[in-house]
């Protein structure tokens, strides 16, 4: 059954933002972590981000558990839309029940017509150090991929320190048509090696950390209409309030980072960030 993922607290959090001047969408959000760490139901969550101009949202699961919660949420708001996964270190966790995970997984893509990617999926080898675990990671990332391709949907990558290894699979197991780099975080380099393959790079909050330059010169050489923004909420919080609380409502200080530095003008951007959203996920 789905929960608003609520708990008894309620957290103070920061400010809210100028509003956006035209409506962006979140590509990557959690809205049952984002409801416990701050204490809102998923309806205060989406209310405060539709009145800052974030009016649609991609929750993302990342187990068989919060998988079914994010359909649950995208069949029951307007904005959302669901992603659905088993994250690599949970993949790895599994062991021997990994099969009977990804057998559970499966049933949930074609359980609404919400369902509108595959992921966050991938490799992790900062938490997963053990080379039999990334084995079982593999083999998870495999099976989604293959998911991508036969349900049609977009793929969505989590990417932790494992770069090489992430596009020699998808080159071996051969790429779906959409993919997203969630949370990007490689540099020019990296960023040209996935935008040759057709890929969306997604930016959340760390691009507006100082120490993240190659980041930000990643953004700078991606064309307009291969760019998405997240929040990764409740995690990853843009500045001037990094290490509070994140959530969907907080997207407008990352977007107008990225608008500045591409030196793009704002409205212009927020639209483009709104179709390359569709584009990927389909309208909501």
């Amino acid at each position: 059954m789905m929960s608003d993922g609520r708990s008894a607290a309620r957290v103070p959090l920061p400010t809210a933002p100028q509003p956006l001047p035209v409506p962006v969408i979140d590509a990557h959000t959690h809205l049952a972590s984002t409801a416990r760490h701050s204490g809102r139901t998923v309806a205060e969550i989406l209310a405060m981000a539709g009145a800052v101009g974030v009016s649609q949202v991609v929750d993302v699961g990342c187990d068989v558990a919060s998988s079914a919660e994010s359909v649950g949420f995208a069949d029951s708001f307007s904005g959302v839309v669901a992603c659905v996964a088993i994250h690599p270190n949970d993949a790895a966790r599994l062991g021997d029940a990994l099969e009977a995970g990804l057998a559970d997984l499966e049933a949930l893509i074609t359980s609404s017509s919400r369902v509108r990617g595959i992921g966050e999926t991938g490799l992790d080898y900062y938490r997963t150090t053990d080379p039999a675990a990334q084995e079982l990671q593999k083999l998870a990332f495999a099976r989604h991929i293959s998911w991508a391709k036969k349900y049609r949907l977009p793929l969505v990558i989590h990417d932790r320190d494992a770069h090489a290894d992430i596009l020699a699979m998808l080159d071996a197991e051969g790429a779906p048509e959409k993919v997203m780099m969630h949370c990007f975080s490689g540099d020019v380099a990296f960023a040209r090696d996935c935008l040759e393959r057709g890929f969306w790079l997604s930016f959340p909050g760390t691009v507006t950390f100082k120490a993240n330059e190659p980041l930000r010169e990643a953004l700078d050489i991606a064309p307009a209409e291969r760019i998405l923004v997240e929040t990764d909420a409740p995690y990853l919080t843009a500045m001037p309030h990094r290490g509070k609380p994140n959530g969907p409502y907080l997207i407008p200080n990352t977007v107008r980072f990225m608008a500045e530095r591409r030196g793009a003008g704002l409205v212009e951007f927020c639209a483009q960030l709104t179709a390359n959203a569709v584009v990927v996920f389909g309208e909501w």
